[in-house]
């Protein structure tokens, strides 16, 4: 059988097969791109909740404005919870194949799925990578789908959703108050 993950192809071929190599009239042409003085920015969320906060949400709204988006810094996700998150990610990653392969599959529709392109069946040049994509709202809809091994995977990958999904609340509700509507208002088409 031949291997269905990089991770596991990679180790046993000394050059990189012509099926992950982009023809060249696809590629970036890197003469082509245009150097910026404008760096991505950068909001920082201390005093989020506080004294800060409508400075924060106009500074949110100038980079929606102007970007279309912007990074964050000191937003309030315990270092402890992400580091869980990497360590149990980074676990997974090095479980032997057979156990990996418990959550392969080809098909781009479902909602727990180890693959390495989007739809290998139809791609012309795969992508150089690994991931497990896993659907997580709401998590008691997904959680039991996910893998169970590393044995703390569900706990430790729920406790990341949960402050990633209350930090993206913040943040619509942020951008919601910068367009001067209620903080609230995205919540009128929440399923």
């Amino acid at each position: 059988m031949a291997a269905k993950l990089l991770s596991d192809l990679a180790s046993g071929v000394t050059c990189v097969p012509s099926n992950y190599v982009r023809p060249v009239h696809d590629r970036p042409s890197l003469d082509q791109v245009q150097p910026s003085d404008h760096s991505i920015p950068l909001i920082n969320l201390h005093g989020f909740d506080g004294s800060r906060c409508h400075e924060i949400i106009n500074q949110i709204g100038l980079a929606c404005q102007n970007y279309g988006f912007f990074q964050v810094q000191n937003h309030a996700i315990e270092e402890a919870v992400i580091d869980n998150m990497l360590k149990v990610a980074r676990e997974f990653f090095h479980l032997p194949e057979s156990e990996r392969l418990k959550c392969f599959s080809e098909d781009p529709l479902k909602t727990t799925r180890l693959s390495t392109s989007f739809n290998v069946k139809t791609e012309e040049v795969s992508s150089w990578r690994d991931y497990l994509r896993l659907h997580c709202y709401p998590l008691e809809d997904y959680m039991h789908e996910w893998p169970s091994n590393p044995p703390s995977f569900r706990e430790d990958v729920a406790e990341y959703c949960r402050n990633v999904k209350g930090l993206a609340e913040r943040l619509l509700e942020a951008i919601s108050e910068s367009l001067g509507l209620e903080k609230d208002y995205r919540k009128e088409f929440d399923p």
